[in-house]
């Protein structure tokens, strides 16, 4: 509807323009949008405010004369200058409820735009280190990263999904040797009698006493991680999951790294159980409905070419070219930052010859836009200082305003009301793979999506299990679900049937092939259609700004709308209570409209549509 009454406007300025009424000029936006109260029409234009000085005209006489000279058009009821220049169009009932048909006959396609006009752009998130399982505040990037890809490409960008695996680095030997000390003292209790399997839970109970015991005044029950700890000097991976890897070595190879080295055997366990954690973190990604086009390994930067340069150097030569690079007296190499604003320069290779994490991420970024037109990184809050550095490098290469990072804040994790606690001296935290097996996939993602990422997230896991209106996401599903039940019954089919033949079908015998949506006059009515009007501009919006949280925000509304409606109208005859069928046809189809819009909406934040609840 837009774009028709965008037409009219230009025919009708065309024409004030021809007789002299308005001088030439010429507008590229016509500022339609919704009013928000629906007192002043269906639409309305700004046209006469944005052209007033073009035309050196008060706005009022521009929107008089356009009203004055528009074409006659069925589909409008009446439209009137209002304030100082709003040109207000009203629909006429059937016009403005044409919006159920079009949802309907659009399917899928409903809400596509090419404002992204086929641009590559790469969103990288989650981005764990593989050295252990991913935690909640992962899951938040995951399901923001996903919800986000999703949109854009619905808003006609070509999305590619990264996920950059931090495998190259001191955190990696950390890992190996974590894994080889833990493995060493299987073996020592194995070799006192224990299975593999008691073994392990002797680990296991000592790590408990030693959590316990903050004090440290019981360390005879706690003699295991001790020795871990003094072992690596404090610096290792403490968690379970290190024992149950370490478990899984000496299930498949028993006691053949007993004679290694400390070196060899940090090196296989490194290599080994860099791959069993990465799978793991894929799998736990797959669960949360976020799967990875690409996922790019660090180390591949540093690896020889046949011209026996990496990656890194070639990045870091490209940079001396520019003139960008310089050596202090010590012999580090630097990034001239400060050209580009930052508050220092930043160092590339230390002193002693090894490179930086900076060095890492410049070859990172100048790779990635050898493969896309736009990058985005989401990050973390806490590297908002990391920001301007890599922006720099970017500017620098030949890319300035193709990299953004959106920044998110953290999650607290509650069960009742009552923080969950994150233990450091525990060395572990709620696992994201253990939340997604207790709360779900569904409510799982639609709570982490459900606020700005500028926003903590209080994550209530009794609050997100309940199943009543209080929990939004069952509140949305319920909707949709209910939706389903009166289409079954108006189609005259079962909940199997319906699985079987798919709801589009069972809509369709529903509705029928002909109905008149002239007939819907109740104001909730009204109010549905233009709510389901405005998802398209929604993920415009959503897309631009990098806001999938206002789809959620949308969807409780549209199924708050529909519930209102649901009250207030009759929508398939029942025992007693007859109903026009024409009225039941119509109402019909602006109930499955409802429901293909609910379903898309959802599943563009990664949540199912039920069927039945």
């Amino acid at each position: 509807m837009p774009e028709k009454l965008e037409e009219l406007v230009r025919a009708a300025l065309a024409a004030a323009q021809s007789v002299g009424e308005l001088p030439e000029f010429d507008v590229a936006d016509m500022g339609f949008e919704r009013p928000a109260d629906s007192s002043n029409g269906d639409w309305s234009s700004t046209v006469a405010m944005r052209s007033a000085r073009l035309a050196h005209c008060a706005p009022a006489k521009i929107a008089q004369a356009i009203v004055a000279h528009l074409p006659e058009d069925p589909a409008l009821a009446k439209v009137e200058v209002a304030g100082p220049g709003f040109i207000n169009f009203y629909l006429n009932t059937a016009s403005a409820n044409d919006i159920f048909r079009v949802v309907r006959e659009s399917g899928d396609d409903f809400a596509r735009s090419d404002i992204g006009a086929g641009k590559k752009i790469q969103v990288e998130f989650v981005s764990a280190n593989p050295v252990g399982p991913l935690h909640i505040g992962h899951g938040r990037w995951a399901a923001l990263g996903d919800s986000l890809c999703n949109v854009l490409e619905r808003a006609g960008y070509d999305v590619e999904r990264e996920y950059y695996i931090n495998d190259h680095g001191s955190q990696m030997d950390v890992f190996g040797h974590s894994i080889s000390k833990r493995y060493l003292q299987l073996l020592e209790l194995m070799g006192e009698g224990k299975s593999c399997e008691e073994a392990v839970a002797a680990l296991l109970a000592d790590r408990e006493a030693y959590v316990a015991d903050e004090e440290d005044a019981h360390p005879e029950t706690h003699p295991y991680t001790d020795a871990f700890n003094e072992a690596l000097g404090g610096n290792a991976y403490a968690g379970d999951y290190i024992v149950d890897l370490a478990a899984r070595f000496v299930a498949s190879d028993g006691d053949a790294l007993a004679g290694a080295t400390e070196d060899e055997r940090c090196a296989f366990f490194r290599e080994r159980g860099y791959k069993m954690m990465l799978e793991s973190i894929r799998e736990t990604c797959h669960k949360a409905r976020c799967d990875f086009d690409v996922w790019f390994s660090e180390r591949s930067l540093y690896e020889k070419g046949p011209d026996g340069t990496s990656a890194v150097d070639r990045a870091l030569a490209k940079l001396d070219e520019l003139g960008y690079l310089f050596r202090d007296e010590a012999g580090a190499l630097w990034f001239r930052s400060t050209d580009f604003g930052d508050d220092k320069d930043r160092v590339l290779i230390k002193t002693n010859g090894e490179y930086t994490y900076f060095a890492s991420d410049v070859a990172y970024h100048w790779n990635k836009f050898q493969r896309v037109d736009h990058v985005i990184d989401l990050w973390g809050a806490d590297h908002h200082g990391y920001i301007k550095r890599i922006r720099s490098v970017c500017e620098a290469l030949g890319y300035p305003d193709q990299f953004e990072v959106v920044l998110g804040q953290l999650v607290n994790l509650l069960r009742d009301g009552v923080p969950v606690r994150m233990s450091k001296r525990k060395g572990t935290m709620v696992a994201f793979d253990e939340l997604l097996e207790e709360v779900g996939a569904d409510a799982t993602r639609y709570t982490l999506v459900a606020k700005s990422n500028n926003q903590m997230i209080d994550f209530d896991i009794e609050a997100v299990k309940r199943q009543d209106n209080t929990n939004p996401v069952y509140y949305v599903q319920y909707a949709h679900a209910r939706i389903c039940s009166i289409l079954r019954r108006a189609a005259g089919v079962d909940a199997d049937e319906a699985a079987k033949l798919g709801m589009d079908e069972v809509a369709r015998r529903a509705v029928g092939e002909d109905y008149d949506l002239g007939l819907l006059t109740d104001p909730t009515e009204a109010a549905l259609a233009r709510k389901l009007a405005e998802l398209p501009g929604l993920v415009d919006s959503c897309a631009r700004d990098r806001a999938p949280f206002r789809l959620t925000h949308y969807a409780e509304d549209l199924a708050g709308h529909f519930h209102s409606f649901y009250a207030a109208c009759q929508v398939i005859p029942g025992a007693g209570r007859p109903l026009d069928g024409g009225l039941s046809h119509a109402r019909l189809a602006a109930v499955d409209a409802c429901r293909r819009v609910l379903a898309l909406t959802l599943n563009m934040i990664g949540v199912t549509a039920p069927q039945v609840m």
